[in-house]
């Protein structure tokens, strides 16, 4: 493979992300009808996609700790654990405001203050994520936003995996409903009888949830539009063929439309993991979702130099990049465009998805060029504050004047001069 049809395989993964015009219309529709029929449409829709008779939107605490008493005691502890992780790496986000005082008795500042609320949301169809409960969940918890609600996806029997309810259970979640898809998205958005409306969205879904995330942005924020998972594996001689091609296979049994792209300058390494990746499909449980995914969307290329790898995985920008290669360490300081970066054999990127701490929520589609992974930092608001005193005015107001009356704007000119002195002004 070369690098052009690398970049054509970039060009048709932009076009998916965008959706069809008959998914846009569809998004349109629900979010009109949850705006207009409120928790009626969300019944209406959870029956007719989930095949779910839910009697109820909000899930008990009852329910939430029936999950954890009959959840396994070693999985429990494994959750914990990683919680544990997550919360430690998050806590080194956290930002403190700052303020410059100057001479003449002013001050400028930066205030950091959380957002109120945020709804966070859960995937499910054909797996669920207690990982993205925490993933989620935790930053939000560090940044102190105030109500946090998380919404996913029932099953048939109109039920929350054990998984899901325990996550929830370990964090302390209070609010925690039955809807998933873009009805989810357009009752944290807008609000129904049962779920009041929040400031962020946050969290990765299929289709339809991204294209609903994009219809309501500006209404409410959101953290990204995110694609089908993706991974890029940089490695060498020194790499195992058959750890290259689980690694590969851990993305791309994630969905059909999932990209796994092996980035190699060594042409056997190449053909032995093409053949370990077709042998290890044989043995996987989803193993047409991870065939589908190779056979679409996968992908090796053989580079002619170290140059031409580097310059291929930047402009990949995948989502998560591992690099099993001697020199492992100096390569990750040339990559420039990734969501997450794995350095080394043992660093495979489950250990990210589920244990390390760093975040999962990360930027697709080569949007990894600008965007970042979710973090603290998507929770917080940073507001600027300005203090002037009488002497910054007196010395300043006819430069902010003359620079009003560049633009035109006479009134920003006269309210600057205004200020005169009057008697028992302060400063």
């Amino acid at each position: 493979m070369n690098i052009q049809r690398l970049t054509d395989e970039l060009s048709i993964r932009r076009q998916l992300a965008d959706g069809t015009e008959q998914q846009l219309q569809a998004v349109k529709e629900i979010i009109q009808a949850v705006r207009t029929e409120g928790d009626a449409a969300l019944y209406r829709f959870s029956k007719k996609w989930d095949k779910a008779e839910l009697t109820a939107l909000k899930v008990t605490q009852e329910e939430i700790q029936q999950a954890a008493e009959r959840f396994d005691p070693q999985l429990l502890a494994d959750l914990t654990e990683a919680a544990d992780n997550i919360r430690s790496y998050h806590e080194g986000q956290q930002q403190q405001g700052y303020r410059q005082d100057r001479a003449d008795g002013s001050y400028v500042a930066q205030r950091v203050t959380a957002i109120e609320s945020a709804g966070l949301y859960v995937p499910g169809g054909t797996a669920a994520y207690p990982s993205s409960v925490l993933m989620n969940v935790i930053p939000a918890q560090v940044a102190g936003v105030g109500r946090i609600v998380v919404v996913s996806p029932p099953d048939s029997e109109g039920n929350l995996s054990d998984g899901v309810l325990v996550a929830a259970h370990i964090l302390g979640i209070e609010e925690l409903y039955k809807t998933g898809g873009a009805q989810a998205i357009a009752a944290l958005a807008y609000g129904t009888e049962s779920i009041q409306p929040v400031d962020k969205i946050t969290g990765p879904g299929n289709i339809f949830v991204a294209l609903a995330k994009r219809e309501v942005n500006g209404d409410v924020a959101i953290d990204m539009i995110a694609g089908p998972s993706e991974i890029a594996i940089i490695a060498d001689d020194s790499a195992y063929a058959d750890e290259v091609a689980a690694d590969l296979l851990s993305q791309a049994e994630h969905d059909p439309l999932a990209s796994a792209v092996l980035l190699t300058e060594s042409r056997e390494l190449a053909e032995q993991v093409a053949a370990q990746v077709e042998s290890q499909l044989k043995n996987l449980p989803r193993e047409a979702i991870a065939a589908a995914s190779i056979r679409d969307h996968g992908a090796i290329y053989v580079a002619n130099n170290r140059t031409d790898l580097i310059k291929a995985a930047n402009q990949l920008a995948p989502e998560h990049l591992e690099i099993m290669t001697e020199d492992a360490e100096a390569m990750a300081q040339e990559i420039d465009h990734a969501g997450a970066i794995f350095i080394g054999r043992y660093s495979s990127e489950p250990v990210g998805d589920y244990f390390a701490g760093t975040n999962h929520v990360l930027p697709t589609n080569s949007t990894a060029r600008f965007s970042s992974a979710l973090s603290v930092y998507d929770f917080v608001k940073r507001t600027s504050i300005v203090h002037y005193s009488e002497q910054a005015w007196r010395e300043n107001q006819e430069k902010i004047a003359r620079l009003a009356r560049l633009e035109g704007l006479e009134a920003h000119a006269r309210a600057v001069e205004s200020r005169a002195w009057k008697k028992g002004s302060q400063s």
